[in-house]
């Protein structure tokens, strides 16, 4: 497996897969809106998309927004989308790909990462086992800050 930072010309091995997210979240089938909004992040790169590979296959994303916190003044990633393809799940590639956004922020020494999932989303329990922890209103933050 391959993790690759998506750029343009990555744009139409990204769109079914986000298409399939979006679904996933009981949203409708848009393809034309879904390639408008990738090539938007992807042409104003404010954010970072990273496509995971298999055998030169696109079969999973995660798409990290910047944001900041103002009690710490620190920049952070909000982790807004994470997806692996239904044939590939289960073989690490979701971890994989936040491994590979924890990379990024130890290496830009961001505050860390946030995410919010539905209660339901059985990848709750992924994102524990990596070190995420739960708040009451099911956020999730992973800290590059040792408690």
């Amino acid at each position: 497996m391959n993790i690759i930072k998506a750029n343009l010309q990555h744009l139409d091995e990204l769109i079914p897969l986000f298409d399939n997210y979006r679904l996933f979240y009981k949203q409708t089938s848009d393809i034309n809106s879904a390639k408008q909004f990738l090539k938007e992040r992807l042409i104003k790169n404010d954010t970072i998309i990273y496509i995971a590979y298999l055998d030169n296959k696109a079969i999973g994303f995660t798409h990290l927004f910047y944001s900041f916190s103002s009690v710490s003044m620190q920049p952070l990633f909000i982790l807004n989308d994470l997806f692996v393809d239904k044939n590939y799940r289960k073989q690490g590639i979701g971890i994989a790909l936040l491994n590979k956004a924890k990379s990024l922020c130890k290496m830009l020494n961001y505050k860390g990462i946030g995410l919010q999932t539905e209660t339901t989303n059985p990848a709750q329990h992924l994102y524990e086992n990596q070190g995420w922890k739960k708040d009451p209103d099911l956020q999730y933050f992973w800290s590059n800050i040792k408690d």
